[in-house]
């Protein structure tokens, strides 16, 4: 595995209570940085990783707030950016599918406006809230903005409809926002395949994950660290690479 010294820097990594989050925000305290780790207000696994992080004398900060309602998103951003002194990386990986179990492409009676308004507000809106809020503080350190897409934005079909529209919602979305904000600050997102998550809502077969393992080139499924490594490269490594989506799947969409 690669490591930085990230010494002095500062990330917010919003979704930070469990799965890819959590892994991401592990991996960047445990190469010195000071990481604000966001969690809604309401999830007791937040406060707890935060405070077990803090045991191992890593730099870390909670930074409660739901990043699917607006107003409240900004104003977490705003609070983690005082907190931290300043913000070098930002990671929108916050999300959710919106159901407990996938819904196929012809189940149109499911795709509820509500279920629609969940994912979107999350998923899409989310990521262009906390990444506004942060422009200045980023601006200000030259830093990168790291977005989780899915490879249910690309090509593979997903959850659901529309995860898989709020995800390629992302990957546009990265593409803009790095025309918007560059020369100063660099804009990717990572697009996961099929990442072995107990955390998330979804609770896939044995024989979905069985699938998904051979059906991958290197014949297993993604571990929430595989995808912290990529996210943790583009936000302080790949200084020449902006606005590109970078999928993460052990080549299972190949």
């Amino acid at each position: 595995m690669m490591r930085f010294d990230l010494t002095g820097k500062a990330a917010l990594v919003t979704g930070a209570a469990s799965g890819i989050g959590l892994a991401t925000a592990t991996m960047l305290a445990r190469f010195g940085c000071t990481v604000a780790m966001n969690h809604l207000p309401d999830d007791p696994r937040g406060p707890e990783a935060v405070a077990r992080l803090a045991g191992e004398r890593l730099h870390v900060i909670a930074a409660p707030g739901n990043v699917g309602i607006a107003g409240d998103a900004e104003r977490m951003v705003r609070a983690a950016v005082e907190k931290l002194g300043r913000l070098d990386l930002l990671v929108n990986n916050a999300g959710t599918p919106g159901v407990r179990a996938a819904v196929p492409p012809d189940d149109f009676a499911a795709m509820t406006e509500a279920m629609w308004e969940t994912i979107l507000q999350t998923n899409l809106l989310g990521v262009f809230r906390c990444s506004k809020a942060a422009v200045p503080a980023l601006r200000s350190a030259r830093g990168a903005i790291v977005s989780v897409a899915s490879i249910a934005g690309v090509s593979a079909q997903g959850s659901s409809a529309p995860y898989g529209a709020s995800k390629a919602g992302v990957v546009n979305l990265t593409r803009s926002l790095a025309r918007g904000l560059g020369p100063e600050v660099r804009v990717n997102a990572v697009a996961p395949g099929s990442v072995d998550n107990d955390a998330w809502p979804i609770a896939w077969s044995d024989a979905y994950r069985r699938e998904a393992a051979d059906k991958a080139v290197l014949k297993r499924r993604c571990a929430t660290e595989d995808i912290a490594e990529v996210i943790v490269f583009l936000g302080f490594g790949a200084a020449m690479v902006t606005g590109q989506t970078v999928v993460v799947d052990g080549g299972l969409t190949l």
